[in-house]
């Protein structure tokens, strides 16, 4: 099975104007940026069809420009204020590039109408030489440490599709258990939890739960196996809950 796998981070409805949401966004490209030069370069669709995709900048000015036009509208073009910005972007809009070798990026931020959530979710390549070198558990630990500093959610994951669609389905953003783990210290401390299960401090923000260094998979047997010890562990320590109250779906 070729598993494919992404990383976000969820946080409930939290108002904050399209500057605010611009400094997170630079915090988290910068921090991401620091890690790894693969993160490092990123591209706004194109406008039209034949327009070439054009840069994102990451200055604070041109990232608040780039959230206050993507505001999200109603159908007649009318602004939701209380909905916040929607931004996608991509790393791998060069000429020559396939679709699967790059990751997509999207951020939605500013939404403060229950039970509305907010998130920053990332698609990770499915093929191309970069896989290797990016489908690891310090890499993607990095990733969720970026997206920790930057956003401030309560909780984020990064795991492949197959393994949630596996043992999770539907279930709502904050209530299961995936390769690489974030808990904002809003939801309290994380228990002891079984080998080789790596915990470790974010920033005085919350804690990083890594469960494997290799690449976690659900057709290895133990990987799937200590996966359900460790959600056992954390349902009775009471962190898996939903991130908005509703429980949409993450």
């Amino acid at each position: 099975m070729n598993e494919t796998y992404y990383a976000g981070a969820y946080w409930g409805p939290r108002q904050e104007n399209a500057e605010a949401c611009a400094r997170r966004a630079q915090r988290f490209f910068q921090a991401l940026a620091r890690h790894d030069a693969f993160f490092a370069r990123w591209f706004l669709p194109p406008r039209s069809r034949g327009q070439v995709p054009r840069p994102l900048e990451t200055d604070l000015p041109t990232l608040q420009e780039t959230f206050e036009q993507n505001r999200i509208r109603n159908d007649t073009g009318g602004v939701i204020q209380d909905l916040g910005f929607q931004v996608t972007a991509d790393n791998g809009m060069q000429p020559g590039k396939q679709q699967r070798d790059h990751a997509y990026l999207r951020f939605l931020c500013g939404a403060y109408i229950d039970p509305v959530g907010n998130s920053c979710v990332l698609n990770l390549p499915a093929t191309g030489p970069l896989v290797d070198r990016v489908l690891t558990g310090p890499v993607l630990g990095e990733v969720l440490r970026a997206m920790a500093l930057g956003w401030e959610p309560d909780w984020a994951i990064a795991t492949s599709h197959e393994h949630r669609e596996q043992t999770a389905q539907r279930a709502s953003a904050g209530t299961f258990v995936g390769w690489v783990m974030y808990f904002s210290q809003r939801r309290g401390p994380v228990p002891p939890l079984p080998s080789p299960v790596r915990v470790e401090p974010v920033e005085g923000l919350g804690t990083l739960v890594t469960l494997t260094p290799e690449r976690f998979t659900v057709s290895s047997p133990s990987h799937v196996e200590l996966a359900a010890h460790v959600h056992q562990a954390l349902e009775r320590a009471g962190l898996l809950v939903p991130v908005t109250p509703r429980g949409k779906p993450g």
